[in-house]
Parts: C-alpha cells; structure tokens; sequence
C-alpha cells in the first residue's frame, strides 16, 4: 500500500492497488497493522477471520479475531455506579495460531525482518511472504496461504511452508486452537465486560487431530477441530509430535530435521461448528468429522475458487475510470460479510461487517445501502436480509407498546433478538467523559426496513415474499407512524416529536430539558411514503391474502383512511426556503466555521470537541452526516417534489438544489454514508462535485477515512453505497414493477459501465452506457421481456436481443 501524503501512512509515489485485483502491504509496521487486518481479512458469510498474523497476540498492535455470524453475547458491566446490559458480536476462538523455532531457539513472535502481504481478491487468498531471523541469525523464508472456504463455509484453512536460507537442523512447528481470547478491539469499550467464552474442553484426538470447545454466557457452544499434515519438499514426512493443553487452549508440536533450502510445509484445516447450526446436532461431534474430511489445502483452494468465480460473475462491474481495484475490493468484503451461507442463518448486516468490534457487531440501517446492491445480483440474499427483519417483528410490536403506541418499532441497533441494543451511555475520548446516549430515538430505522420490503418487491416481482412477510411488516411499521403522529390544531397538521435524523449530532433543543426532536423532516416525509405503501402492498396482495391478513392485524376501512389523513398531513418545516432538518433548526446559531478550522485539522468529530469544550452541537446548524438530503437520495427529486406537494409544499424545481447547497456548506462528513449521499444528490446539478464525493465512499476505509476507525470494522455501508452509485445513480436506473428506467448521467472521469442484472426474478439482463449510448440486452433463456423507459420513450427488450439506445 502506498503512503497518503495527509497522514504520512503508506508509501508514497504508487497507487494503492496498481493490480486492481490484489491489495497488497509491504513491511510489518505497527501503525498500520489493525487497518490490515481488517482489510485482509477473510471470510463466507459464516465466518470472518481478521488477517492478524498467525503467530500474534492481542497485544495493542494485533488484534486476532474471528466472528461467525450471528454470534452474540449479552453481559452486564458497570459505568459510573450503574450498571448496563449490552449485546456483543464474540471474539469466537482463535483458529490460526502457528509458530516455529530452531530446536534450541525460541518461539517466533514477530515482526519479522521483511514482510508483503498479498489479498487475491479473485480467489479470496490472503498469501503473506516473511524473512524470518531468530537471535542466532537463523534466516527463514515464511510463505502462509490462508482462506475461509466459500465452497465449504465451516471450514478454514491455513498452509505455512518454512524454508531454511542458512541453516538446518531440528526445526519444530507449534499450531493451536485459543479459546481465551477476548473482547478488546474497541479502545473506547475498555472497563466493560470483555469475556465471553468460557471453556467446555480441549485436548488432542489419537489421530492427532486437535479440538476445542467453549460456550458463551447465553449457553451457545462453539466448537472447532483442527488435522493437519506435514510435507517436506512437497512428500509426506513423519513428524514427531507432542501436545500441550490448559484451560480453552491446546496445542501440537511437529518435530522433524530441516536442510537449508528444502520446504516444510504444514497444512492446517479448521473446522467450525456451533450448537446453532442448522442441520448439526453435537458441534464437536460435526467439527471433528468435518476437519477428518478436509481435503489439503490446494484441494480445499480449487472448490473455494470456484465458488467465487462465480460470485465474480453476478457481481462483477466493468467500469472504465483509473484505480478499479477499491470497487473490488469493497464488493468483496461485502460478499464476506454476507454470502449465500447467511442466507440460512437467520442474521443481519453489521454496520462494520464481521471484520471487528466497533458498534459491538450490532445491525443498523445499513442494509438500506447494502440490499440495493444485493437485490439486482443476487435477490435470494436481500429477501434473507428482510426476512431477519420480518422475524423480529414480534420484537418491534413489542417496543411500540413499551411507548404506549401501535404497530412495529423497529431498534436503532439490533443483534440477536431483535430487542433494542442501542447503548444508554458512550465515551467521549475528547473529555473523557461518560454521556448520555439518545440515539435509540432513530425512529426513522423503521421506514427504512419499509422502504426495503418495497424497493426489493418492486426490483423482483417476489410476490411471495411480499404476501408471506413483506406486506405484514409494512403495514405494522405504518400503523406505527399513525400511532406516533399527534394532531396539532393550532397548524392544522401532525406531528412526530421526541424523534432524532440520521444526522445524530442533534439529540435534544438547547432550550429543551429532555431528548429529542420535534418534526425531523426526513423522518416525517419518510412516514407519509409508508403510510402511502401501506395501501399499495394491500392492493397488490392476492384477494385471500388481503382479507386473511387485514383480518389477522384487525386492520379495517376506518384505520386505512385515518392513516391516509396523517400521511397527508404530517408537518414539514421550512426555514430560509429550504426543508428545515426539524423543526426549530432555523432557531439555531452558526457555527463560527473559520475559527474551528483553524483550530482544529479535522472537525468530523465536531459534536466530541464542542462537548469537551463544555458546548453542545445542539446549539448549532452543524450536521454530522446527510439527514434532509437522505430523501434525495431515496426519491428522485420528481417523487420528492411529489411527496412534499402531497403534504401541501407546493416544493419547486430549485428547492432542492438550494437545499443541497445549504446543508452541504454545515456538514463535516462524520460519517463514511455520507460521501455516499452527497455523491447521489449531487450527480444532477454538479457531477464533478458527486465524483469526488464517490471517490471518497468508494476509498472510505482503504484511506482510513475517519481517523483509525477501520481498524475495528469495515463501513459496509459506505462499500455497498459506493458500488450502488455505480450501479443505479450514474445509469439513472430506477426500478418500476412494469418498467426499467434509464436516465445516465456519467461523470466526465467515468467512461462507461456494464453489468449484468437480476430484474422481477430472472437473471440475464445486461447493461452497457457509455457517453452515446445505452445497451440493453437479454440473455436467450431468459422468459420475461423487459420494457425500458430512456428519455420518456417506451421500448421493449426480447430475450435474445441487444438493443442499443442514442443518449
């Protein structure tokens, strides 16, 4: 990687991927290392496992960490004589542990004196190359393939050859399984609880193969079973071997002579299983068997490159602008968080992916970025997103009641139950102080998850989907925002108090004694579309359907018609003539922006440095990230025009260039989705603007944007945001249940696009636009024609036909 002339971080004078399939690291040193091992990380949707070196600890420069999907823990811990309850995604044990030593030498631990890392992100191989050199001066090429099976999700596989360059004689290899591992990847959560596992048992089957079991608090049991297999100059070599165990972590011991210049390769494949497994019944029983059965490591290589070759070709993106390889990369790591093994896993999409701790692996509104992506190459993968939701609905009826309304309130942070996760207090580092946290009042969380059940019906036609799940949550999220709304005579409209945007920086009015916002405009704009949908996805229901589930929700004609009233009358406020964040925000005070620039290089945590200041962001027209643009970037300004008019804003063409212009001018950026949206709403009236923008979400966490955050989990948000503005913002593809539209915009430094798409349940749609021109053309077994909409004009694709449009 190469070095960023701002932070003095990598090497200057090359492109940080000038291979646009291979991110590669040179050298070990320690103030990168917790951003390559998230980025090199690797992964099948089942499990993530960070590219720490083998032979690491967590030790304040390495963090090993492997996190299965799904897998949480709830414990209490104690901050400021109160005590709180929170959920963590576990450090589940440490599978990769393997280290060497002369006879007479001591154990390697790094670093080592010369290092490249290499991350084929075609075949999802993390390969590293090291120059070893022990206190004798001992030299040892170290050469370590590792993978996390596509082909097989609950195996992993690592391969370390050790040549000697200067020496021979005894060499031992020590591999283990470590079950102590902690939760300590996150600075800001220390003093909480850290320790999830506890162990069940360890040892070493006659056969040699290795195994480990521990469970977590709430009962779950993980098991892993490591075999392994010693080569010397690529034979079969006998090895004598000795074990060694304590409490959660066991270890072998390969002895054998070494000649100077001839390989040693040991072979280790994990097996990993869970008593939550589908299909499993004793996970050591299934880890045991499965690690029996694994092939080497090139066998287990073949079927694992396999599987992504073909991943690659649905969601392959041929785009013609310098420095591919961040797209390959963030479509990769989204592919690593959640691949068709989730499908089956009843989980969500964490905000930081399965690659760290931040956020304590919880689920936001993320998927609002990642399932536009998911729903046109692989649809199977958005509706098992939404079907997480749809299985927690019980939970979210069970939140609006906790507020005394009705309908779903769906949690600001989710994890395994559905419950809400979101933290009651959080650190400022700044101050070092312990805040209240109001972030839970991100009601809006909940017409994201509408948005999705709609948006996915329409992009699939999934009919199905929508009569057995899709349409039950929209409705109930709907009769939420009816339940929240309250009529305010004196204006004659509703309104939805004591809410927060997606800005956050903004949790109460300064002149307020208690949390929350009055109108947020995205939210209430949001609310009216759900409460419009609702009688959409009734009408496309099936008539059994309708009447079994309007019965089932004791849904009637005088409820449907109330609902219609608050969506038409929900209040939006304006100030400046601009679409107010929320109501009272033209009441607040500027911020005097030259004078914190100057004191401070980078503002992104504005709200930490006014709080350590003894200010509050509430004060201010700051913004943390885009809140009122969102709607531009969910709605084309037409339907957004539509939806303010249907709320009685005769809204004009220039109110949202004026309003871009207005926020753009008060937001720092503190978040990595908000180069996304700003890209997206930008793209009509200043494409130069919208490219930079794009660059930065695209770059987001191989930049390491946000100050060292990446080094705790990747922003899958920002990584699927970024591919979606190529997919759907710069094509202008809009999807309609009858009609495709089309309507490019290519920034100057984008030459064209191609991708194949998955439209209304069939794959074989692909789509080329350059400057000129727009292709359209259909595989020959596809059923379905496809009418496209491109400047007004109608036209209908055959399968079997290419057809090429004049832009």
């Amino acid at each position: 990687m190469e070095s960023d002339a701002r932070t003095g971080r990598r090497d200057a004078g090359r492109p940080p991927m000038p291979d646009p399939w291979t991110l590669r690291w040179t050298g070990a040193g320690p103030a990168e290392e917790g951003l390559r091992e998230a980025l090199c990380a690797v992964g099948n949707g089942y499990l993530v496992t960070r590219g720490a070196a083998p032979e690491a600890v967590a030790d304040g420069v390495h963090y090993p960490g492997t996190y299965l999907a799904g897998c949480y823990d709830r414990a209490d811990s104690v901050v400021g004589g109160r005590t709180f309850t929170h959920e963590d995604l576990v450090n589940c044990p440490n599978w990769l542990p393997v280290t060497f030593r002369a006879a007479d030498g001591a154990w390697f631990t790094g670093p080592p004196a010369e290092q490249e890392l290499a991350l084929d992100l075609r075949r999802g191989v993390l390969t590293r190359r090291a120059l070893c050199e022990d206190a004798a001066g001992r030299r040892t090429l170290l050469v370590q393939r590792r993978l996390a099976s596509m082909a097989r999700p609950h195996l992993a596989a690592l391969e370390t050859v050790l040549t000697p360059e200067n020496w021979s004689g005894r060499l031992e290899v020590r591999s283990a399984l470590d079950g102590t591992v902690t939760n300590t990847g996150v600075p800001r959560y220390a003093g909480l609880t850290e320790r999830h596992l506890r162990p069940r048992g360890q040892g070493a089957d006659a056969d040699g193969t290795l195994w480990l079991e521990v469970s977590t608090g709430a009962g779950r049991r993980i098991a892993l079973a490591a075999r392994h297999r010693v080569r010397v100059a690529g034979r079969p070599a006998g090895a004598a071997r000795t074990g060694a165990t304590r409490a959660g972590w066991t270890a072998q011991t390969f002895a054998l002579d070494a000649a100077a210049g001839v390989p040693v390769t040991v072979d280790k494949a994990v097996a990993v299983h869970t008593s939550h497994d589908p299909a499993t019944g004793d996970p050591l029983d299934a880890a045991r068997q499965l690690a029996a059965e694994a092939g080497d490591f090139d066998e287990l290589l073949a079927g694992h490159a396999l599987r992504w070759a073909q991943l690659w070709r649905r969601f392959g993106t041929d785009a013609d602008f310098p420095g591919l390889g961040p797209l390959h990369l963030d479509l990769f790591h989204l592919l690593q968080t959640f691949s068709e093994h989730s499908a089956g896993l009843d989980v969500g999409v964490p905000a930081r992916g399965l690659h760290g701790e931040a956020y304590r692996g919880h689920v936001f509104w993320d998927e609002l970025f990642v399932l536009r992506v998911l729903e046109l190459r692989f649809p199977e993968l958005a509706r098992a997103v939404l079907r997480y939701r749809h299985r927690r609905l019980d939970a979210a009826r069970r939140a609006a009641r906790a507020e005394g309304r009705r309908g779903a309130s769906y949690p600001w942070q989710s994890g395994s139950d559905g419950r809400e996760e979101s933290p009651r207090v959080h650190l400022n580092p700044l101050s070092g102080r312990w805040l209240p946290d109001h972030s839970h009042l991100q009601r809006h969380v909940g017409s994201a998850v509408a948005y999705n059940v709609w948006q996915y019906y329409r992009a699939t036609g999934d009919l199905d989907f929508l009569a057995q799940a899709g349409a039950e949550t929209l409705l109930e999220i709907a009769r939420y925002w009816a339940s929240a709304a309250e009529y305010v005579p004196a204006r004659g409209h509703w309104s939805i108090r004591g809410v927060l945007g997606p800005d956050e920086y903004h949790d109460a009015y300064p002149w307020a004694d208690r949390p929350g916002l009055d109108d947020n405009a995205y939210t209430n704009v949001l609310a009216s579309w759900v409460l419009a949908r609702a009688a959409d996805a009734l009408d496309a229901l099936p008539a059994h359907r309708r009447g079994e589930l309007t019965e089932r929700l004791a849904l009637d004609a005088a409820e449907l018609d109330r609902w219609q009233e608050v969506g038409r009358h929900l209040h939006v406020p304006f100030h400046d003539g601009v679409v107010s964040q929320f109501d009272g925000y033209g009441r607040l005070a500027e911020l005097d922006w030259d004078a914190y620039r100057r004191r401070y290089p980078d503002l992104r945590r504005l709200d930490r440095i006014l709080e350590a200041e003894g200010d509050t962001a509430n004060r201010y027209r700051v913004s943390k990230q885009a809140d009122t643009l969102m709607l531009w970037y969910l709605f084309s300004a037409g339907e957004v025009r539509g939806l303010l008019r249907r709320l009685g804003h005769p809204a004009g063409h220039e109110l949202m260039r004026r309003t871009v212009s207005y926020y753009l001018r008060r937001t720092v950026h503190g978040s990595t989705l908000s180069s996304v949206v700003h890209a997206w709403v930008l793209t009509r009236c200043d494409r130069r603007a919208s490219w930079r923008h794009f660059r930065d979400a695209l770059t987001a966490d191989l930049r390491d944007a946000q100050g060292g955050t990446t080094r705790e989990g990747v922003h899958l948000g920002a990584m699927a945001g970024a591919v979606d503005l190529l997919q759907r913002c710069y094509t202008g593809l809009e999807l309609g249940e009858e009609v495709l539209g089309l309507d490019p915009h290519l920034p100057s430094a984008l030459g064209g696009l191609a991708m194949d798409l998955c439209y209304r349940g069939e794959r074989g749609v692909r789509l080329s636009v350059d400057r000129r021109t727009v292709t359209v053309a259909l595989a020959p077994d596809r059923r379905e024609s496809v009418r496209i909409r491109l400047h007004g004009v109608l036209s209908t694709v055959r399968p079997g036909e290419s057809r090429t449009f004049t832009l």
